[in-house]
């Protein structure tokens, strides 16, 4: 068990100052406190500076001499939160740990820390305020407290808060930032991504909204995949502290050996790997005596370290998940220009850049609410591939900034508002045709190589890209290479647009 061991060293300095948009982030806080709101989320990109933004937020509470709790998601961020309140201005003789034979167990103190699994077994502290670091992972205790506890104020902190029916509990979303906006004032640090290979994701069943573990950590065990991995790693790295992100124990321990094999420190931590080990792993990546760590999903909160390259050996259809863990890269550090990501799990291109991913609502449940978001999902640009040196560039780039390479020029192009295109009417099939022009313009390769890439994506068989392609051109494919490249949304809306008519004619459900 972790624990802290108390000690004079801890004494509280003043509390550190705001930058603007932590200041902002405050005065928005207060401003919805003021209007009556009982239950702010305050999103937070990765980079933002929570931790000192809480150590206001409690300290505020004390000066009104309010009893505060604040949760944390794992006990293994419980000492490490002591500390860091200590290390912002929080004075440790005003906290106390809630968790059993933990010498800072203090009940009478105004400040507890504790885990949700902790507050799921015991009885809950007597408090005026409650903030919950990283809020969007839903525990069954939030509801249940915020149930019994009318009076109290719930604050949640996120830099993800899209979880499905989030909004139930927390009735205000704060954005005082982007991760976008934070990368151009220099807090994060800018990033290049590199796609060099993907696996074979056809046939993976989706549990919950995400793959299925077990048989996804099968697809991506292939000794090819695996090998990619360091081979990639070995040639664009430089040995750069990295930080590897696997799928399970036995893919984590594949990618150790090819380390290994190559010669390459590596080391491994998983969710019941102790504080003391972490931070020795952590302290030994930033002498460079190891090199990557693989982990299996645990360091994508709570991590500050000084990360110059992420490798994404981990598919996952979760924004949420995608966003938290590109952004263990984006922490600035002296010398670091930018983040380097190798994605070797094809995210990227299925969901876009982080930076073009957001939400400004909470999700209430409904499915009105569910259909609403999948339509943000839906208009997230796909950034582009350089088949040249695999970089992915935003969308609208003309020349690849890695090496210098024209990007299809299709790739710029989209609908004017991403929605989907259905032909049941005269002015429907009309705005259908234009589309049809539109992609027409694009030219008969570049179509052809995003419905071989489209194809590929949804397990279809080669000749599925041969049919629509001859829709679209009304001609068989002649003269034109078998080369996938990511499609667009036009494309993506146009044959969606097919499949809902055809679906109609049928009387069935529309399969694109």
């Amino acid at each position: 068990m972790d624990t802290f061991e108390p000690n004079s060293r801890v004494a509280a300095p003043s509390l550190r100052p705001l930058h603007p948009h932590q200041v902002t982030a405050l005065d928005q806080l207060k401003g919805s406190i003021q209007s009556g709101k009982r239950r702010p989320m305050l999103m937070l990109p990765t980079g933002a500076g929570k931790t000192v933004l809480a150590a206001h937020i409690v300290a505020g509470a004390l000066r009104k001499s309010k009893r505060v709790c604040f949760v944390v998601p794992a006990l293994s961020l419980v000492d490490q939160t002591f500390e860091r309140f200590a290390e912002n201005g929080i004075d440790p003789a005003d906290m106390g740990i809630i968790q059993a034979s933990h010498p800072w167990k203090r009940p009478n103190a105004p400040v507890q820390i504790a885990t949700a699994q902790t507050l799921t077994r015991r009885d809950r502290p007597q408090v005026d305020v409650v903030v919950i670091d990283e809020a969007h992972v839903r525990h069954a205790v939030y509801a249940t407290w915020m149930e019994e506890a009318p009076d109290a104020l719930f604050i949640g902190l996120s830099a993800t808060p899209w979880a499905k029916g989030l909004g139930k509990q927390f009735d205000d979303l704060i954005r005082p930032t982007t991760m976008a906006e934070l990368i151009a004032a220099g807090f994060l640090s800018p990033f290049r991504v590199f796609a060099p290979s993907k696996p074979d994701l056809c046939g993976v069943k989706i549990v919950a909204g995400d793959y299925h573990e077990g048989q996804l950590e099968e697809r991506v065990s292939e000794p090819r995949l695996v090998a990619d991995v360091v081979k990639t790693w070995l040639e664009k790295a430089n040995n750069q502290p990295t930080l590897c992100f696997a799928v399970g124990r036995n893919h984590a321990k594949l990618l150790a050996d090819q380390f290994a094999k190559s010669g390459v420190a590596s080391a491994y931590i998983d969710a019941n790997t102790p504080r003391e080990e972490r931070e020795r792993i952590g302290k030994e990546l930033a002498s460079g005596r190891i090199k990557v760590v693989v982990n299996i999903g645990c360091l994508t909160t709570g991590v500050d370290w000084d990360v110059r390259c992420l490798i994404l050996a981990r598919p996952t259809k979760s924004q949420s998940l995608f966003v938290q863990i590109i952004g263990r890269a984006l922490r600035t550090a002296k010398g670091k220009d930018h983040a380097l990501i190798l994605d070797h799990s094809n995210t990227h291109e299925r969901l876009g850049l982080v930076t073009d991913i957001d939400h400004d609502t909470l999700h209430d449940g409904t499915a009105e609410t569910s259909e609403a978001r999948k339509k943000d999902e839906d208009k997230v640009p796909l950034p582009i591939l350089c088949q040249t040196c695999t970089a992915l560039m935003p969308k609208g780039s003309k020349t690849c900034l890695a090496c210098g390479s024209e990007l299809p020029v299709s790739a710029g192009i989209k609908t004017a508002d991403g929605e989907l295109v259905e032909i049941t009417g005269k002015g429907k099939k009309a705005k259908a045709e234009r589309v049809k022009a539109q992609l027409q313009k694009m030219g008969k390769q570049s179509v052809y190589s995003q419905l071989v890439y489209m194809g590929q994506v949804r397990c279809k068989g080669p000749k599925w890209a041969d049919g629509r392609y001859k829709d679209i051109f009304d001609v068989w494919p002649r003269g034109v290479m078998r080369e996938p490249i990511p499609y667009t949304r036009l494309l993506e809306s146009y044959i969606r647009s097919r499949a809902i008519a055809w679906a109609k004619s049928q009387g069935g459900s529309p399969h694109a």
